[in-house]
């Protein structure tokens, strides 16, 4: 994706004021087109970096494959205003997809859009067994280092983040993006493709907490969700359904836990 022409941003007072420097870039966003075996199968708007882990995290998500290893090959095309991945799967993975195709068309890969009734959008999740090896302190902990992860955050100031963080609260990877869709997209394709067990760990989210991305969670296998933000009635109500500790409004003092089925928090 070529850069566009900068535009040059200055701040304007009210109140008080406020001496803070403009952002030092703006966050680069543009259509990224899926293909599959040839056939067009998505376009989303988001930041044209870690394509691979995006293809890899949006075919996982989309339920086309059940493991990285199942992607044949991942082909980038860089276009002036945009990407275009190709993404080539056997033929057994292939053909459930293209009845799928004509469903969708542009979408914002929050894993529900081109579904067609209510009992699709709310299908069962998988129950959620393993206890979350997560503490108080090992949120404080991933809390502090997450700003040292999001460079492009401290960019441009329009950027989510999604983080991967051990049992210590140390941060094993972290991925960015326009959509906080994408970048929990991002995040566990590029687990997937590095082979890192959900269960290690637990994920942490610069976003407010909604139920696709409780259940991009859940599907995924982490057991523990912590977000910035606050959550939904529904994203709750889904965590309870799939047994996923869920702490919200997590700040370097205190959060807000949501679901704990576990005890983990209050043993």
């Amino acid at each position: 994706m070529s850069p566009r022409r900068p535009a040059t941003p200055f701040r304007i007072a009210w109140g008080a004021g406020d001496d803070r420097p403009a952002p030092a870039s703006l966050a680069q966003e543009g259509p990224i087109a899926f293909e599959y075996n040839g056939l067009g199968y998505a376009v989303m708007l988001g930041s044209p970096r870690d394509l691979e882990d995006f293809a890899t995290g949006f075919t996982w998500s989309e339920g086309l494959v059940e493991r990285a290893g199942e992607i044949l090959s991942i082909e980038i095309a860089r276009l002036e205003n945009g990407a275009i991945v190709r993404i080539d799967l056997p033929e057994r993975r292939a053909a459930p997809l293209r009845e799928r195709v004509r469903l969708r068309l542009v979408e914002g890969s929050c894993g529900l859009c081109g579904l067609e009734t209510i009992e699709e959008v709310l299908r069962p999740l998988p129950r959620l067994a393993a206890r979350p090896d997560i503490s108080a302190p090992a949120i404080s902990a991933a809390l502090a280092r997450f700003r040292d992860h999001q460079p492009l955050g401290q960019q441009t100031g329009a950027m989510h983040a999604a983080a991967f963080c051990d049992a210590d609260g140390r941060i094993v990877a972290a991925r960015e993006d326009v959509g906080r869709h994408n970048a929990l997209d991002k995040l566990v394709g590029h687990l997937l493709r590095e082979g890192i067990s959900a269960q290690s760990g637990f994920i942490l989210l610069s976003a407010r907490c909604s139920c696709e991305l409780v259940e991009k969670t859940a599907r995924f296998g982490a057991p523990a969700l912590v977000t910035i933000s606050a959550a939904s009635d529904l994203a709750v109500e889904r965590a309870q359904e799939a047994g996923l500790t869920l702490v919200s409004l997590a700040r370097a003092d205190s959060g807000l836990v949501m679901n704990d089925p576990h005890g983990v928090f209050s043993a």
